[in-house]
């Protein structure tokens, strides 16, 4: 069996079925998972998760998985269609030793992948396990079935899960407010009902129903073109927000009632002051392509602001080691430490419908109060060499304060930029912000230079 090694990327498994993902690879990388499970749990049986998304291929892949974990001699607790936080849920809160999320998250729908996690719901990774996983896998080995199978349990988690996101929410607070919610007949979309009918709150949901292949628009919201039908909706419908999930349900995107997408990292500050009231004095931490409004706000909140690298694996590792209570990332990930230090969108959601709900303003503009500077957002380049590009722009800008922490980042008086290579795919990614539009401009069209040179 041929099996591209390329699939094995830094956070997950992921890759085009079926001519470089399929069924039967996806037994291997069951088989795999469970023997890097066991180098580190002496149980001899082992109960997995598995949940999966709505893609045409998920449940032939899933079920190829299931197959590959009991013929391993372990349980396996299907719990079907899922978001992928619903299966860090599921990991965490019922104590299961790992689980398996089925999806290719924002990727167009010839994709499929799989999500790995340990005991806890803790992420693995490039260096966590993924390349011990991939050794196994490519080994020149066959995986002999157990003499004892394990076997499958159905549980259906959504009851549970819609619960535990109320945990802490004061429903009360919340408004009769107009929300535009945009699924993109993703499997987030057999989770909003259920949720939305317990908010006081008038629901335009767009593409609720589940297609895997994304015939409306493609399930990733930080492209442009993909907001669009949204950000019409809120227009129309007057709403006072609206709000996009990517495929797998653990990036949440929002739009004001101008139709206008808000950055994430100004959502990060937004509920950062929330969580502060509640933990004072506490660490809040935030990707470093984020505003640096986002460290002042934390500052003046009386949180303590804690820069960290890209990658939800690094994030939330750190967050267990440091204590930290909340995170967020500029790609619409966000993390609380009540939450098991998982992505918790729904969270998000409700603190930004309680910030609405108790503001006399809109929500344009409570943000523009948050607009302090000019952000780029990020910019990709195809380069070749990503490393030698970055040594280049060091030496260019061998004058600011320079930061290693993901990739370069060099800031100066009135600007700062970070370049940083890709971890999923091969881009080079550049943030630039600064104090007045027109630094932006001269710093972007330069820097591009550079790079395209």
């Amino acid at each position: 069996m041929r099996i591209n090694p390329g699939i094995f990327r830094a956070y997950d498994i992921r890759g085009i079925w079926p001519e470089e993902l399929d069924e039967k690879i996806a037994y291997r990388i069951a088989r795999a998972f469970v023997c890097f499970l066991r180098e580190n749990n002496k149980k001899k049986v082992l109960d997995i998760a598995v949940g999966r998304d709505n893609r045409l291929s998920s449940p032939s892949l899933s079920q190829n998985f299931i197959e590959g974990i009991i013929d391993s001699g372990c349980n396996v607790i299907d719990i079907g269609l899922s978001t992928t936080p619903m299966l860090y849920f599921s990991v965490a809160h019922y104590g299961f030793d790992g689980g398996v999320e089925v999806s290719a998250s924002h990727n167009p729908p010839e994709y499929n992948g799989f999500k790995l996690v340990r005991e806890e719901s803790r992420p693995i990774s490039k260096i966590t396990g993924i390349e011990r996983i991939k050794e196994l896998v490519l080994a020149n080995t066959s995986f002999l079935p157990n003499k004892k199978k394990g076997n499958v349990i159905k549980k259906n988690v959504l009851d549970d899960y819609s619960k535990f996101v109320f945990e802490g929410i004061q429903i009360k607070k919340i408004k009769p407010l107009r929300i535009v919610v945009d699924t993109a007949n993703g499997v987030v979309g057999i989770v909003i009902p259920q949720i939305f009918k317990k908010l006081p709150v008038q629901l335009y949901h767009l593409f609720p129903e589940l297609d895997g292949r994304f015939p409306n628009h493609l399930p990733n919201p930080l492209v442009e073109e993909n907001l669009e039908d949204i950000k019409q909706t809120v227009r129309k419908k007057k709403a006072d927000l609206g709000v996009a999930f990517d495929g797998d349900g653990d990036r949440i995107i929002f739009i004001d009632e101008k139709g206008e997408v808000v950055p994430p990292d100004l959502i990060g500050v937004l509920v950062a002051e929330s969580v502060l009231k509640r933990y004072p004095g506490q660490k809040i931490m935030y990707d470093i392509r984020s505003s640096n409004i986002v460290k002042e706000k934390i500052k003046e909140a009386g949180g303590v602001a804690i820069m960290s690298r890209v990658g939800h694996s690094f994030i939330k590792e750190r967050m267990r080691k440091e204590n930290i209570v909340f995170a967020q990332e500029f790609s619409g990930h966000y993390y609380f430490k009540d939450r098991y230090f998982a992505e918790s969108p729904f969270f998000v959601l409700f603190k930004i419908l309680e910030r609405l709900s108790e503001s006399k303003k809109k929500f344009s503009d409570i943000i523009k109060e948050y607009k302090k500077y000019y952000h780029s957002g990020e910019i990709n380049f195809e380069v070749a060499d990503k490393e030698k590009k970055i040594k280049e722009l060091e030496k260019k800008f061998s004058k600011g304060k320079k930061t290693y922490l993901d990739g370069l980042r060099v800031d100066f008086k009135d600007w700062w930029f970070n370049v940083r290579p890709s971890n999923t795919e091969p881009l080079l990614r550049l943030v630039i912000e600064a104090k007045t539009k027109e630094v932006l401009e001269k710093k972007k069209k330069e820097i591009s230079a550079l790079i395209k040179k």
